[in-house]
């Protein structure tokens, strides 16, 4: 508190740090001739901060609607955020960018994301400037500015602000989580992982999971374990030292990953269906005190399935979904809480600032019309819902939905409820839901608990400069040498203050994929874009789509809680003129050309990150090679050449691309030479030699082509070994796009997901000859074959 205003939680002003790092601190010693000569007067150590400097930590919750959790009127169990809501206050009128990596990207720099090259996700990252994946060394971190001035700093779980293509162990690391401040990390630099199997990184070290799905592991205890095992060694080792920790889950991202025992809390709780969740959902909220008792339901688009409209032999596949996603969420929770019982145990808790945020955009509807596995959507491949519960069927049926063996999530209509009562959803930058996501804050020592929310317009921009302003610092001009971009960000320590306070944020812009809108003054204009998130394949007439064909809605967000009467007939004047205050915001955020966020994933899949090279040298030991970073095995011409030695009846994976829920592989069982292409569950190729494959030193050869040259044409794939054909088959539909946003290119053995059923039991199933050489080229595309 300050001498002034003993009731604000704002520290006192203190000098302004113009550059970082500050210069180091000087010796109080005179070096004379000799030790006689010379005296020694260390100064005191320097510090940088108020003496009542609070600790930090931040909770990211991933994928998450706001009409979820159960204190805020929802059917999932969040002991966690009720324990904030009951302790602490919280924002109904937060905002965040309606997709990860921005919204990441934002949260930690307190710029808007398209200025920090975050316009689309890092793997979809192109050449605009708006659209980079490149987060400048000009937009600091909080993380660094609050390392410079004395915080220790530590990250776990997703972070997804590493170019795609950056992130092998080779290098560079000045843009991963080391390389932006915090001096420690621990989880996946991706979009998305298996909670049972990822492919983790330690700092700049990739490791393997310290235990197997059958031993118990699941990410989020993991990333909730090492945390706590930071703290205590921080509370050992630098108790005088506030810290900064970033705490983000996985979950509720895709794969929905969770333990049977989570899921089955929730059997029967939806089988009544979305339409009536939403409903159900509203009054609680409205009783929970959440949202005003005005706000009104806005209608299912007509697009998306009513749940009477759903076949009564698919509803208990639907309702399961939602079942595994509901456990997910409240594990996931749980795990946070664990984080608030260290800090009390450990005395922190009275002084240590936590900062909840419930999803880095609102619930997902990427699971389309629900998957067994969620990548097809991205790869715009269409399936019916008998050909996912087929497939599930030879897994175990529903209950193999949440293990390993699946990457499933909800029908998009739940994403829909758990946005309820808001039109939008993740992806969706046009509407809230997409874009309106519940914050809480705790501080035991400072803030007073208040049950009725903050109502005042923020956004996720606004989280550092707020931190800034609690501990009375300021935004540097010159980081590590580099000049500074301005903070877009307004800091909402008023509102903490003065619950009644006028909002200071005024104008605010949202771009995703061209789903657009623009905030100001109470005012809201949207424009929803050429695309809906839970429609598959590629939007109607989007070859020919521009900007200038989208549709403009206007509503009074003062009045109209949840963009429920669209008010653009009656008032056209107001709408032209927020119209012309986006085009002035786009121009001034890089957020130009609209739609630039389409181009790789709708207009060019061709174009995806990925490294440079043509051919590659490789050994019998690379493993955990990020797909992104990867040669595409399943879906650009190729060959793989290995020269190899083998045992009588060898065994084990030469190699694997992609994880269980969709990928391709090279094995051998019983000497057998075995290829399998798993289309995400839906169908599986399998070829295989006719006979199994003698002892001794071999070349294996295994050509890819397409038949038909068209992205997810169908492929040919050829099996030769010392230059004899020994199989050959048709892969009848290829992914266009890729197998996996987290799992890798392994050789020699298998880690991460079981791309075949034929060794999910026998993982790693390392191959127990000798692999020496493995040479894989792209081969130039041949003229297209009958089918």
């Amino acid at each position: 508190m300050t001498d002034t205003d003993p009731t604000s939680i704002v520290g006192a002003p203190l000098p302004p740090a113009r550059t970082l790092p500050f210069p180091p601190k000087p010796s109080g010693s005179f070096a004379g001739r000799t030790l006689g000569e010379s005296t020694y007067a260390p100064l005191p150590p320097e510090h940088h901060l108020n003496e009542d400097a609070p600790n930090i930590l931040v909770i990211l919750i991933d994928d998450a609607g706001p009409a979820l959790p159960a204190p805020l009127g929802g059917a999932i169990n969040t002991p966690t955020l009720g324990r904030l809501r009951d302790e602490g206050i919280g924002f109904n009128r937060f905002h965040t960018t309606a997709m990860c990596s921005p919204t990441r990207g934002s949260l930690l720099t307190g710029r808007n994301h398209h200025r920090i090259g975050q316009g689309q996700i890092a793997e979809l990252a192109n050449d605009w400037d708006g659209y980079s994946g490149h987060i400048p060394k000009s937009s600091a971190t909080m993380a660094e500015v609050l390392r410079n001035y004395g915080y220790s700093t530590a990250a776990w779980g997703k972070w997804h602000n590493t170019p795609a293509e950056e992130t092998t162990t080779a290098g560079p690391y000045d843009k991963w989580p080391t390389g932006y401040g915090f001096e420690y990390f621990y989880g996946f630099l991706a979009g998305e992982a298996s909670q049972y199997e990822p492919n983790l990184v330690r700092n700049t070290t990739c490791v393997l999971p310290p235990k197997t799905p059958e031993e118990g592991y699941h990410l989020s205890e993991d990333i909730a374990d090492d945390a706590i095992g930071w703290l205590r060694n921080h509370k050992a080792l630098s108790p005088d030292k506030p810290f900064f920790m970033y705490w983000a889950t996985g979950a509720i991202h895709g794969p929905h990953h969770i333990m049977k025992e989570w899921a089955d809390k929730y059997k029967g709780t939806f089988d009544d269906g979305w339409d009536v969740y939403r409903e159900r959902a509203l009054e609680g909220a409205k009783a929970a005190g959440w949202v005003p008792q005005n706000a009104q339901l806005t209608p299912r688009p007509e697009s998306l399935q009513g749940w009477d409209d759903i076949p009564d032999h698919q509803k208990p596949f639907q309702a399961r979904l939602m079942e595994v996603c509901a456990g997910f969420g409240e594990h996931a929770d749980v795990q946070a809480g664990r984080l608030l019982d260290t800090l009390e145990e450990l005395g922190y808790d009275d002084n240590t600032l936590v900062v909840y945020i419930w999803g880095d955009n609102g619930s997902s509807g990427e699971g389309q019309n629900g998957t067994i596995s969620e990548l097809l959507a991205q790869n715009m491949i269409p399936t019916t819902i008998d050909q996912h519960i087929a497939a599930l069927e030879e897994l175990g049926g529903l209950d193999a939905l949440g293990t390993p063996a699946t990457d499933n999530q909800y029908h998009a209509a739940w994403a829909w409820a758990g946005s309820t009562p808001y039109q939008g959803m993740k992806l969706m930058g046009s509407h809230l839901g997409g874009t309106r996501n519940p914050m809480f804050l705790r501080w035991p020592g400072r803030i007073a608990h208040e049950a009725e929310p903050r109502t005042q317009f923020h956004h996720v921009i606004d989280v550092v400069p707020t931190i800034y302003e609690i501990l009375g610092i300021s935004h540097p001009e010159s980081v590590n040498g580099i000049h500074q971009d301005p903070i877009d960000g307004t800091s909402f320590a008023y509102a903490i203050d003065d619950a009644s306070a006028e909002g200071r944020h005024r104008t605010q812009y949202f771009e995703i994929m061209a789903s657009r809108s623009i905030y100001s003054d109470g005012w809201m204009a949207s424009a929803t874009g050429p695309r809906l998130p839970w429609i598959p394949g590629a939007p109607p007439g989007i070859a020919t789509w521009t900007p200038d064909q989208d549709a403009w809605e206007l509503y009074n967000l003062d009045e109209d809680w949840s963009q429920a009467n669209d008010l653009a007939a009656q008032q056209p004047a107001k709408l032209a003129e927020l119209k012309e205050l986006f085009a002035i915001e786009a121009a001034k955020n890089e957020v130009l050309p609209i739609g630039a966020g389409l181009w790789v994933p709708v207009y060019h899949p061709e174009y995806r990150i990925s490294v440079p090279y043509t051919q590659w040298e490789m050994g019998g030991d690379t493993v955990r090679v990020p797909e992104f970073c990867a040669p595409a095995l399943g879906n650009k011409p190729n060959t793989v050449t290995i020269t190899a030695t083998l045992p009588d009846k060898a065994n084990g994976v030469l190699y694997k691309l992609g994880g269980a829920g969709g990928g391709l592989t090279a094995f051998f069982v019983d000497g057998v030479l075995n290829y399998e292409y798993n289309l995400f569950l839906v169908n599986r190729t399998k070829i295989a030699s006719a006979a199994p494959i003698p002892a001794g030193d071999v070349t294996i050869e295994i050509e890819t082509s397409y038949i038909e040259l068209r992205p997810g044409g169908p492929l040919s794939v050829v099996l030769r070994v010392n230059g004899e054909e020994v199989g050959s088959g048709t892969v009848p539909v290829s992914a266009p796009l890729l197998f996996s946003a987290n799992d890798c290119l392994d050789i020699g053995r298998a880690y991460g997901g079981a791309v075949s059923r034929a060794y999910v039991e026998k993982m790693p199933f390392a191959f127990d000859g000798d692999i020496g050489r493995v040479h894989i080229a792209y081969t130039p595309p041949k003229a297209a074959q009958p089918a």
